[in-house]
This record gives structure tokens, C-alpha cells and sequence, in this order.
């Protein structure tokens, strides 16, 4: 049995996959910034605003994933990537608050390669 897709799930799956987009850019910015840390003046102040857009992208993709399931009752895998990254974020954060650069930059590359995984596989 064929299920028909109506207009309000595929603006919810486009609404999803234009969060995670945005998610994957602004991490790739975030790199770009990171690189203007070591060389520029202004480097921390662009990497300190590009982390809180990152944060709000990354609650964007929450707010989509649930947004996507609701209309149609789909799966809730997307919710849990999501939410999941949003805790990623978050450790993402405070390592660059507490200044652990150790931990911190390759887990930047990590979620830059699980939201474009995730950008990939939507």
C-alpha cells in the first residue's frame, strides 16, 4: 500500500533538511573562524558570535526534526540525531569556554562530519 505524502510533510522534510544545511555551515565556519583565531585580531570575537549561531542552528535542527515527525507520525530517529547533536553543542561550548582545545577541535570535526553525514543521508 502506497502512503500519499501531503504538502505539509514534505515542507516539514524540507524545513529539516534546510536546518541541517545551515547546521553544516555554520560548523564549517566555524572552522574557517577557528583559523582566523590564530591569525587574526578579530578571530575571537567571529568565533565567539559563530558559536552561538552554531548553537541556535543546532536548536533549529531540533525544532525541525520534531516538526517533521509531528504532521505525519514518522520516525523519531531524526529527533534523536538531533537531540543528540544538540548535546554535542553543548560539550562543544563549554570545552571552548573552559579553552580545552585538546578535546574540543576534533570534536568540531567530528559533529562537521555527522551533520554533513546526516545533510547526506536526508
Amino acid at each position: 500500500m502506497a502512503t500519499q505524502v501531503t504538502a505539509n510533510e514534505r515542507r516539514a522534510s524540507s524545513f529539516l533538511r534546510i536546518a541541517i544545511a545551515l547546521q553544516t555551515l555554520t560548523i564549517f565556519l566555524q572552522a574557517v573562524s577557528a583559523g582566523l583565531l590564530l591569525t587574526a585580531h578579530y578571530g575571537e570575537t567571529l568565533h565567539s558570535v559563530g558559536a552561538r549561531v552554531m548553537y541556535g542552528a543546532a536548536m533549529l535542527y531540533v525544532l525541525a526534526a520534531v516538526l517533521a515527525w509531528k504532521p505525519g507520525g514518522g520516525p523519531t530517529r531524526p529527533i534523536w540525531h538531533a537531540s543528540g547533536f544538540l548535546v554535542l553543542a553543548s560539550v562543544q561550548v563549554v570545552l571552548g569556554i573552559a579553552h580545552v582545545p585538546s578535546v574540543h577541535l576534533p570534536l568540531g570535526v567530528l559533529m562537521f562530519g555527522l551533520s554533513l553525514l546526516a545533510l547526506v543521508r536526508r
